[in-house]
């Protein structure tokens, strides 16, 4: 697995695309995460640029107790949720996933108050990404 400052990567050569949307969906839910949006990056280039792009989704992750939380404690933190997980085919075989690092993310609001919710979002989605 590569850890960036705002995303958790997991590269995965032997599990197809479909596999690895199906699979971090499950994993989402076992977490306590719905996927409130899905944005089929492929489909959306085509149609709006007329580009050929490889299967690429955007699954917007909620977990509405950990949302209510941070929405109590910050009220405009809602331009950072959802948590974005996304899946893409890999140049040469496998699947990608990438989900972003709440802890990183929620640097940007200031607020001390926060840090204990972007953690624990973080370790959630930790296990998604490390059970794959």
């Amino acid at each position: 697995m590569t850890y960036t400052d705002y995303a958790l990567v997991r590269e995965l050569p032997d599990m197809d695309y479909e596999t690895a949307v199906a699979r971090v969906t499950e994993l989402l839910a076992g977490e306590g995460f719905g996927v409130l949006t899905e944005i089929d990056v492929k489909a959306t280039l085509k149609k709006k640029l007329d580009v050929d792009f490889k299967r690429y989704v955007i699954l917007g992750a909620c977990n509405p107790p950990m949302a209510h939380q941070a929405l109590s404690m910050e009220p405009d933190i809602g331009v950072l949720l959802p948590c974005n997980v996304c899946v893409s085919e890999s140049d040469g075989g496998g699947t990608r996933v990438a989900a972003m690092n709440p802890a990183a993310a929620f640097t940007l609001i200031g607020n001390p108050a926060i840090t204990g919710v972007a953690d624990e979002v973080r370790d959630r989605l930790q296990r998604v990404v490390d059970a794959l």
